[in-house]
């Protein structure tokens, strides 16, 4: 603002016709001054804040096999324990995969012809807490897929008259290769080195399996006891359930089945139990009855259809799991097991026919005999 005495002396000493241009600046000129000191007194700038950036860490990475099953995978593995309504929910979603992508929770209910609270149930039941991690497990299944082959082939389908030997092996190599990513990644490793020092430290181990997975079994004995396991393998139920009852604490008993509901496998595996021996499940069921019956599973990713190509991929799961244990096994005590396979090579090599000696195309024709 414009000290006064200025003010003053500058009215003596002008013109008075300047007066008012003078006046008219004065005013302006204070009408200024003031709005800034106002400002100044009413609209001071806020202290400076430190600014804080915070990073939010990544959710966690979910366990192996927390996903790596596949939802289908899942729900076709649970599909024979489920209710009636559960079951209309499972046979919906394996025809309409990506139903839950496109409808609510109600929605999907109302085409299941099934209620909420029952979807509710059924995501929990293969797995997850509800019906928002089952459907972003579906997308992250979905993502995965290629776009020349849909999630249903993938998984797996029905071999039709119609396919031509292309289509057929194209379906074998996606469900084989499918059901051993799949296995691969539900192994519990812990786990598996925890029976295989146990079987490693057996007295005795005994192996059951019935039918298809009779033939896992021999192969299993034949392996474990190459390299020194006391191994004995049991398709025929009264012959296995003799051995079953005269395991002891010392002894391991395994029992084979795709489905975990084989009658046979069930009974001698629950009698090596009762007997005292350390039993183990090997199937795609973790709540069969074949699994209840035994101290620990060995879940494999295959479930049972009839005439699908996840039908013949079922074994190559099993037989993944059951290399592992054999090569876990032969790792506890590594030099008696490379001693015996060894031994049991030397044994058998007088019984081969040497290899032929690699001829080149000269020599071939010059030794080939004449035609004429």
């Amino acid at each position: 603002m414009l000290p006064r005495n200025r003010a003053a002396q500058h009215v003596r000493t002008c013109p008075p016709r300047q007066w008012p241009e003078f006046f008219a600046s004065l005013l302006l000129r204070n009408i200024w001054d003031l709005s800034t000191l106002y400002c100044k007194n009413n609209f001071r700038e806020p202290p400076k804040k430190e600014i804080v950036i915070t990073t939010v860490a990544p959710p966690p990475v979910a366990p192996p096999g927390e996903h790596a099953a596949g939802v289908a995978n899942r729900i076709q593995s649970r599909r024979p324990e489920m209710s009636g309504a559960m079951a209309k929910i499972a046979d919906y979603l394996l025809e309409y995969p990506q139903a839950p992508l496109k409808l609510s929770i109600g929605q999907l209910a109302a085409q299941a012809g099934a209620s909420a609270a029952t979807v509710t149930r059924f995501c929990r039941l293969i797995g997850y807490a509800g019906y928002v991690p089952f459907r972003v497990s579906i997308a992250t299944d979905f993502g995965r897929s290629t776009a020349r082959d849909s999630w249903k082939t993938d998984i797996g389908r029905a071999f039709g008259p119609q396919d031509s030997a292309a289509d057929v092996l194209s379906t074998l190599i996606n469900a084989h290769s499918r059901t051993l990513r799949e296995t691969a990644a539900a192994i519990d490793l812990p786990l598996m080195k925890k029976i295989a020092k146990r079987i490693a430290t057996s007295s005795h181990v005994d192996i059951y399996g019935v039918g298809g997975s009779a033939f896992l079994a021999e192969e299993m004995q034949a392996r474990l006891y190459r390299i020194g396991v006391n191994t004995h393998v049991w398709s025929e139920v009264h012959a296995g359930l003799t051995s079953a009852a005269i395991q002891t604490a010392g002894s391991v008993a395994i029992g084979i089945s795709n489905s975990g509901r084989t009658e046979e496998t069930i009974q001698m595996l629950r009698e090596a139990g009762r007997a005292g021996a350390l039993t183990v499940a090997i199937s795609n069921n973790p709540t069969s009855p074949l699994a209840e019956n035994a101290n620990l599973t060995v879940v494999t990713s295959v479930y049972e259809q009839f005439l699908q190509p996840d039908d013949l991929s079922a074994k190559h799961g099993q037989l993944l799991v059951l290399d592992l244990l054999y090569l876990l096994t032969a790792q506890e005590n590594f030099s008696r097991s490379t001693n015996n396979l060894a031994a049991s090579a030397l044994a058998v090599a007088t019984h081969r026919r040497p290899r032929r000696s690699t001829l080149s195309p000269r020599s071939a024709r010059e030794t080939s005999p004449s035609i004429d």
